[in-house]
């Protein structure tokens, strides 16, 4: 199984079709519910059911997970039964091979109990239809790639007794989402330092991002915060609340941070903490969903969210 813990779980929807070709006598048999085994649509409907949330116990490599929703609806035409399945979770990982499971579950129940009255029965057809919730509803989708800086508030490493490994992360994952990252600069944690270079990248350099990373904590020398409060207009303060609840749920200490994300002018500012593997945490539960946030600063009308568009 592929390692899924870094992801975070949102709402995931799919919806698959099966067909199922039969004779136009046992469609009417099927509508009459004239069939020695029973009623067929309302025993594959249970089927479809079971098998969706039994999927990781039938495909290997398939996650378990908790199954929110299933919807199973049939359409009787002139010699076809058309099933479809929707499966909806709230996890990490797409539902897709759960309503194919489902769906092909469904069309093999209808055939062994039709198969007594024709021997003529063929399922023509199983396809994924549409699926979402995942990341690739969030992705980066702006033409001219936004302008990014990356700020890091460490004595140590001002000083040169330390490498930075925080900051070259930030720069690679931002990199790595299509950002065009325009500046990354290292100075100590020194309040009016860091004031005076946040004000810079949104004032005179007009950056869409920075992240900073460093000072977040409750030491003397931690005064990002502090900082923050006299750079920035207005908080965001979903942002931290996610990443705190997202690195709370991976170490205990995520609650320590006193990080804040909040925007000045058109910029958007992010304070991770100082931390590799937190850095690495907070970038994992920041993208792709942060992206909606700079189309909305660059709009006053909020665009759509992609988990409120109806399949």
């Amino acid at each position: 199984m592929r390692d899924i813990s870094h992801k975070a779980a949102t709402l995931r929807i799919a919806t698959a079709e099966a067909r199922l070709k039969v004779r136009p006598e046992t469609i009417a048999r099927l509508r009459n519910k004239d069939v020695p085994k029973g009623d067929v649509l309302e025993v594959a409907k249970v089927a479809a059911v079971q098998a969706a949330k039994s999927t990781s116990q039938i495909i290997p490599y398939c996650h378990p997970l908790p199954v929110d929703f299933v919807d199973v609806a049939f359409a009787l035409n002139e010699d076809t039964v058309r099933i479809s399945v929707t499966v909806k979770a709230v996890y990490k990982t797409g539902v897709e091979m759960e309503a194919l499971t489902a769906a092909s579950v469904a069309a093999l129940t209808c055939y062994d109990m039709l198969k007594m009255l024709d021997d003529t029965m063929e399922i023509t057809l199983l396809r994924l239809v549409s699926k979402r919730g995942g990341k690739s509803d969030y992705r980066n989708k702006f033409a001219v790639p936004l302008r990014a800086a990356v700020l890091v508030m460490s004595d140590t490493v001002a000083a040169g007794t330390k490498k930075d490994q925080s900051g070259r992360l930030i720069e690679a994952r931002l990199r790595e989402e299509g950002l065009a990252v325009e500046d990354y600069k290292i100075i100590p944690d020194d309040e009016r330092l860091i004031i005076d270079a946040l004000s810079r990248y949104a004032d005179e350099l007009q950056m869409d991002l920075v992240v900073t990373t460093g000072g977040t904590g409750l030491g003397p020398r931690d005064t990002t915060p502090e900082a923050m409060a006299k750079v920035i207009e207005f908080a965001v303060s979903g942002i931290m609340e996610t990443l705190r609840a997202y690195g709370q749920a991976r170490t205990p200490n995520s609650m320590l941070s006193r990080g804040v994300a909040g925007v000045r002018g058109k910029t958007m500012i992010i304070n991770l903490p100082g931390s590799k593997r937190a850095v690495a945490e907070s970038l994992d539960a920041l993208f792709p969903g942060l992206f909606h946030a700079f189309a909305m600063l660059r709009s006053d009308e909020h665009p759509p969210d992609p988990e409120q568009i109806e399949a």
